[in-house]
């Protein structure tokens, strides 16, 4: 039985920040750490006490995590960055609500000495002779400690308390992860009963010491349970410190997803019964399980769950199967063309979601080059009169300051300049576009044609696919490409706009140009031109699109969405390979660009380069951080490899900022994933000057003072399917409809419990299907039931064994 868990975070946005600049505003941006380790940092927002963030990330995590943690900061130019507040989140709080957490929390004050990290391992026994009682505390080593010294390290030293009695440690300069390997021994009088508390210190010559950690283990734990092993450290127990909202607040969304995942054959029930509701007539169907969950899926649950549908239907070679079977139910009871796929239902979901995770690749590919002019030039460009900012739009020219007509003009030009390229781009990525994206298309259009034919519904088959294609794709992403990952950071303000701007036009387009006119922006009129001729060409490109043989794809299982031979991460990094003893200088890092596949770790020394070296990613043993101190230098993470003679071998990397290392360690992790004799410790530090800059030990081969972090990874759209753990959350989602469905179909349409002469109505005009559908309705919802408590006494049994 497989173990996952995964954090869905939303960092939504954040209000009443305190001003930190001169300028009476701040430049917010937050850090998201999941036990003291920086996963995920946002975009920063330019001057704003109010900032938008939006931001989402999917964290894959080890069972045994603690606490999440969110830092405000204020991005300074020069000097260190302000920290504003944090919000700090223990596992149970997450849990507490199987929905997890949607609100704004205030932000609290950042506590030096609450601010602890890492473990510490030791070993007790408490034993009794004719002195009286003796506790025996061995204090062994302590790893991953906060630096509270300026040269990123800490003199760490352990204190130890039980009863009356105190003891200590040696001290141990500069390191985050000491080795002391010493016994303390306190003593009691005979039978006496106290708590054992050990806390870590770091040492300093001049003022007071500063605190690292503590635990603490109750007189019961010492005689029945004696503690022997690594313990989690925790800060001074102290009363919830929420600065009464004068640091601001944050607004998060939280949810915590632990589950078991059986063996596949347990699924194959469900699976079954899954795969068959896509085959069947959607008029009575409504006991199936997609039936179902199409009634419990609602607000971000629901965009999770089609997800999760779209992923096992990926993984089982039947999206586009899935897909028709939602596109039908959708079509059945839609009456007005005019709204079809406007809402948030459970096929609108699907799609969206089908085309992240199948043309996310392909978006990229189109509008990646335009997008990033728009960042670099950052022209001027506004067409509203009430948002129309002369003195921005100046002219360095005699001529002062221009009229709104020539700041108009202007504006239409360099619009008109960018959407050009940006509709030349999409009307010629036919060839580009995904084969599963233009079958999914072509039966949608299919179907529309079907359920509204005649030529007064000629733009019903174009705009269904338009609807999908600009509205809920290409024009969001040039909205927010941070969120598309067309860019590391968030536009500023004027580039904002313009993104705007770019954005009505190209949904104007993909609405054909029915609404242009009609709304309150009638200052988009001078584009209007341009649109109505674009449009025309955008119908030639929907029809190429579904141009295709349905023959040309298998629908066969895949568990991957990328090839292993095709590239999921490429750019520049600074590279250094391990050397045999000798000081390493900074200068040693060489730039090379480097690209990622499911094969391979290759680069060279530019992207055209031709002489590329390549490292297999079956040889990686781990992918690690490195402390700022082994190079005094930031963002640096580490490649471990092996060879066939078990001999390691270490390629040091740096990145070019946290979210940079942050999603380099995460393709690398789940890349190397399946290897086998991965570490399970290492070095975070490097080998310089004949000792680890991390523990101190003078032995190379010295074993790694660092626990790895391959379980700690970030999900996106290029992961693995994985078709049981898909499974097991949809069957996980019907658990929540179960007593619904049993109401429904075995108790509310049971004639023996509900006489037909209690619904006050006319047999013959009554609303119920005939008895036939009736009777395949509840004989469909009593096996659904019954393929569920299976799967729950699976899962019991399995919990048993264990």
């Amino acid at each position: 039985m497989a173990r996952s868990s995964s954090l869905s975070i939303r960092v939504v946005e954040g209000r009443a920040l305190p001003a930190k600049d001169v300028s009476g505003s701040s430049d917010p941006y937050c850090l998201v750490k999941v036990d003291d380790e920086v996963v995920a940092r946002t975009a920063t927002v330019w001057r704003s006490l109010s900032p938008f963030w939006g931001e989402e990330y999917t964290v894959h995590l080890p069972q045994d995590f603690h606490h999440l943690a969110f830092y405000v900061l204020d991005q300074d130019t020069v000097g260190h960055d302000d920290i504003i507040g944090k919000i700090s989140l223990s596992k149970e709080a997450i849990t507490a609500d199987p929905r997890g957490i949607d609100s704004w929390i205030n932000l609290s004050h950042v506590d030096p000495d609450a601010e602890v990290q890492g473990e510490v391992c030791l070993a007790v026994q408490v034993l009794d002779d004719a002195g009286g009682r003796c506790l025996r505390c061995h204090i062994r080593q302590a790893r991953d400690l906060a630096p509270r010294d300026i040269s990123g390290t800490s003199d760490p030293f352990a204190r130890v308390f039980w009863g009356s009695q105190s003891s200590e440690t040696s001290i141990i300069k500069k390191t985050r992860f000491p080795h002391w390997d010493e016994v303390l021994e306190l003593r009691a009088a005979p039978g006496a009963v106290a708590p054992l508390r050990v806390e870590l210190w770091d040492w300093d010559m001049v003022g007071k010491n500063d605190f690292l950690g503590m635990v603490e283990f109750s007189p019961q734990t010492l005689l029945q349970r004696p503690p022997n092993g690594w313990f989690h450290l925790l800060p001074f127990p102290t009363a919830a410190e929420d600065a009464g909202g004068s640091l601001g607040a944050l607004r998060v969304k939280v949810r915590l997803t632990e589950d078991r995942v059986l063996p596949s054959e347990y699924y194959r029930p469900l699976a079954e019964l899954l795969e068959g509701s896509v085959w069947g007539p959607v008029e009575e169907d409504m006991a199936s399980p997609l039936a179902l969950l199409e009634e419990l899926s609602s607000g971000d649950c629901g965009r999770d769950l089609a997800t999760r549908l779209v992923k096992l239907f990926l993984g089982r070679g039947l999206a586009g199967n899935f897909l028709d079977y939602v596109t039908r139910r959708e079509l059945a009871r839609t009456a007005d063309p005019n709204v079809l796929f406007r809402s948030n239902s459970l096929a609108s979901k699907s799609m969206e979601q089908f085309m992240k995770l199948v043309g996310m690749h392909y978006l990229h590919e189109v509008l990646r080059p335009i997008i990033s002019r728009v960042f670099e030039e950052k022209k001027y460009m506004e067409l509203d009169p009430c948002k129309m900012d002369l003195s921005r739009a100046r002219r360095i020219s005699f001529k002062g300051v221009p009229s709104e007509e020539q700041v108009r003009e202007t504006s239409l030009g360099l619009l008109t300049g960018y959407l050009g390229p940006i509709v030349d781009a999409i009307v010629g990525s036919v060839g580009r576009c995904p084969l599963a994206l233009r079958l999914a298309f072509k039966q949608l259009r299919r179907r529309v044609e079907e359920r509204f034919p005649g030529a007064g519904h000629e733009d019903v088959k174009y705009l269904a696919i338009s609807g999908f294609l600009f509205l809920r794709f290409f024009a969001p992403a040039i909205l927010t490409p941070k969120l598309f990952d067309l860019r590391d950071q968030h536009a500023d303000p004027q580039t904002s706009r313009s993104l705007l701007l770019l954005a009505k036009a190209v949904q104007s387009i993909g609405n054909l140009g029915q609404q242009l006119g009609q709304g309150k922006e009638l200052w988009m009129a001078p584009l209007h031109p341009f649109l109505l001729q674009s449009v025309a060409r955008v119908r030639d490109f929907l029809d190429q699109l579904v141009d295709v043989d349905e023959g040309e794809e298998t629908g066969s299982p895949t568990r991957a969405l990328v090839p292993p031979s095709e590239t999921v991460r490429e750019g520049y990094l600074l590279k250094r390979r391990e050397e045999q003893g000798g000081l390493t200088p900074r200068f040693a890092f060489k730039k090379r660009y480097f690209w990622l596949s499911g094969d391979s770790l290759a680069y060279a020394k530019s992207p055209e380069g031709q002489a590329r070296v390549s490292l297999a990613v079956r040889r990686i043993r781990a992918v690690e951080r490195v402390d700022e101190g082994a190079f005094q230098l930031p963002h640096v993470m580490q490649v471990v490899t092996g060879d066939e003679a078990g001999a390691q071998r270490t390629t040091y990397l740096q990145c070019k900022n946290v979210n940079d290392l942050n999603q380099w360690l995460s393709a690398l992790r789940k890349a190397s994933a399946a290897n086998p004799e991965r570490l399970a410790a290492c070095h975070p530090g490097a080998f310089r000057g004949g000792r680890w800059t991390c523990c101190l030990r003078a032995e190379r081969s010295a074993a790694g003072c660092s626990r790895t972090h391959s379980a700690v990874t970030l999900g996106d759209w290029s992961d693995p399917l994985d078709p049981d753990a898909e499974t097991q959350a949809v069957y996980r989602q019907l658990l929540l409809g179960r007593d619904q469905l049993r109401m429904k179909f075995l108790e509310d349409l049971n004639p023996d419990l509900v006489p037909e002469a209690d619904t006050g109505k006319d047999p013959g005009t009554t609303d119920r299907p005939p008895p036939e559908v009736l009777a395949r309705q509840r004989a469909a919802a009593a096996h659904l039931l019954q393929v569920l408590e299976d799967l729950d006494r699976a899962h019991e049994e399995f919990l048993l064994r264990l």
